[in-house]
């Protein structure tokens, strides 16, 4: 088992990669934290945490900020789908993370976390879950020694961030999720501290392969 890690992150600015990155920057384990992005979090301090000003449609433009890191996350994500085309959706949430990681498969890192979503299938009839079915068919491809792909569900932030839509939702889907229970508990809500922080402490863990990461898995590593 190793005594520390690297870690380079892209998402640190949203919501669930805020707080992956705030429960990483205090882990002992985690010598270097790397982000980058469009735009730095203002909010993120610490002794391990460097922060660059990159272009994501660009590798070029990062590629060497990769070099020397153990680990790599991809917290990256749309808000809000159905406010753009689903040629721009396919750019940012595919084909940027694609992009990402085969930079990362090139410098050699070894283990690699996607925030993605539940039910997620190539072949899927909704576009939004046929888009990230095909992001990881592409991951599995890399052949990561460890992949890790986290599958929430709803996600439950304090603050209403998209609208009425999602405060009606964040108002009743605490309840409604008690509803699945057995297999259906994967649907189930989660916190977003608490999905943040099962992304970072399972970095430490020792494993191999590919591995699929849910409700009850949030819970187990995030509290």
């Amino acid at each position: 088992m190793k005594e520390y890690y690297s870690i380079v992150m892209i998402g640190a600015t949203g919501a669930v990669g805020g707080e992956a990155a705030k429960v990483l920057s205090k882990m002992p384990q985690i010598e270097r934290l790397t982000l980058l992005g469009r735009r730095e979090n203002e909010n993120l301090k610490g002794s391990s945490i460097t922060q660059h000003v990159i272009d994501l449609f660009d590798p070029s433009s990062y590629q060497e900020l990769l070099t020397g890191h153990d680990i790599a996350i991809c917290t990256l994500g749309v808000g809000q789908p159905s406010k753009m085309s689903k040629e721009d959706f396919v750019r940012i949430d595919r084909d940027v993370v694609l992009n990402f990681a085969s930079s990362c498969k090139k410098e050699g890192i070894q283990h690699f976390e996607l925030l993605s979503s539940v039910g997620v299938n190539s072949k899927s009839a909704s576009f939004f879950l046929r888009t990230k079915g095909e992001l990881e068919n592409g991951l599995r491809e890399l052949n990561f020694n460890r992949l890790s792909l986290f599958h929430p569900s709803m996600i439950l932030t304090p603050e209403n961030r998209y609208g009425l839509s999602q405060k009606l939702t964040l108002m009743t889907w605490p309840f409604v999720s008690k509803l699945f229970v057995g297999n259906l508990r994967k649907f189930r809500g989660i916190p977003v501290d608490i999905l943040g922080a099962s992304i970072a402490k399972n970095t430490t863990a020792e494993k191999s392969g590919v591995e699929i990461l849910e409700w009850s898995d949030f819970n187990k590593w995030g509290k």
